[in-house]
């Protein structure tokens, strides 16, 4: 079993959590802990950031911390170990960033079945996340 698990998701595509999630509660244990992680993309581009009001990434992240406790009471079992984390940024390295700081020894994350042209032009988050991390990374499909 493993002592911490990152499993990042998307609250907006249950894909994204509806067969890992129950894999990383598996993997877990009754010992274990699932981090689940909910990431607010960073804007980028300062010229966007400027149509936007002034505490948007703010109003963002706590609307995300407060999805991200909302699923985990009605998705995660009575007795298992899940706590909420929101990241911002950019996926595949908030991803990494956050399981380096939570000392995590899995990543369990979904990934879309491939496609040959979008992951030869773009490259899925998993993808990245799969070449770049230094633990194990479980992409559950």
């Amino acid at each position: 079993m493993f002592d911490n698990i990152v499993l990042p998701i998307d609250l907006n595509h249950p894909a994204s959590w509806e067969r890992a999630l129950p894999m990383a509660l598996k993997l877990a244990g009754a010992g274990g802990t699932v981090h689940v992680l909910g990431i607010v993309h960073d804007v980028g581009a300062a010229l966007v950031a400027s149509f936007l009001p002034a505490d948007y990434e703010t109003k963002a992240l706590n609307h995300m911390e407060a999805e991200l406790e909302s699923f985990i009471a009605a998705n995660v079992p009575a007795g298992a170990k899940a706590s909420p984390h929101v990241g911002h940024g950019h996926v595949p390295e908030t991803i990494l960033s956050v399981a380096g700081k939570l000392g995590a020894d899995l990543i369990v994350m979904a990934s879309h079945p491939p496609d040959d042209l979008r992951s030869f032009l773009v490259g899925s988050a998993a993808e990245k996340v799969v070449r770049h991390a230094e633990i194990p990374v479980l992409v559950v499909r």
